[in-house]
């Protein structure tokens, strides 16, 4: 076993005895995240519901099952990504999460992109985007890619849709794919190290960022 693997083990051993905020009262299971220890991509989602509650695993719904597809699409597999959300228990009625709540899960989904390392960060929905974007307009700002300076390092943030919505949508669900499939090139540019986007520092002010859009 890995180093990388076993921090993500004892990343999920605390998730599971995590007390930080109300929800691991009403869940059934813990959603740690699950995915590729070495993962050049992590998904970044919003809150587990009623599928992930059961299973303890993220995106196992009819969400998950259309981010499996778009991920074939562009020839990957959901075992050689990292998938997770930024709640680790699921909101009661699967209601939007609550900045406390969000608060109380940080830490969890920041070790663990220090502990991957990933060139690319997709963030799926508004809750996930704001956190490395805040203050963006989804709808302005999906499927563009910026660098972003996070953990020490400078990465690949590429905000879109959240799936549950694109299956609600045509329009979105158009856009979802689209942006999709541009994943691809955004990653050879980054491993190539080919930085044509201005970095945004996490240090930067809201207005600061919002000028860059």
């Amino acid at each position: 076993m890995s180093e990388k693997e076993k921090k993500l083990i004892e990343i999920a051993r605390r998730v599971s005895q995590c007390t930080n905020c109300p929800l691991h009262k009403t869940a059934t299971n813990p959603v740690p995240g699950a995915g590729n220890p070495e993962a050049k991509i992590v998904f970044i989602g919003e809150a587990p519901g009623f599928h992930e509650d059961q299973q303890g695993l993220p995106f196992v719904g009819a969400a998950g099952k259309l981010l499996e597809r778009l991920l074939a699409l562009i020839d990957l597999k959901r075992e050689e990504v990292f998938i997770c959300n930024m709640l680790r228990h699921r909101p009661p009625g699967n209601r939007d999460p609550l900045p406390e709540e969000m608060k109380a899960c940080q830490p969890f989904l920041d070790e663990q992109i220090k502990v991957i390392d990933p060139k690319i960060l997709v963030t799926l929905g508004r809750f996930s985007m704001n956190k490395f974007l805040p203050g963006a307009y989804i709808s302005q700002v999906h499927g563009v890619a910026r660098y972003v300076n996070f953990a020490g390092k400078k990465r690949i943030v590429i905000p879109m849709y959240h799936p549950a919505a694109a299956l609600r949508n045509g329009r979105v669900m158009t856009a979802f794919r689209n942006d999709f499939q541009r994943i691809p090139r955004f990653l050879f540019e980054s491993l190539n190290q080919e930085e044509t986007e201005e970095v945004v520092s996490e240090e930067k002010t809201q207005d600061e960022q919002m000028g860059l859009f």
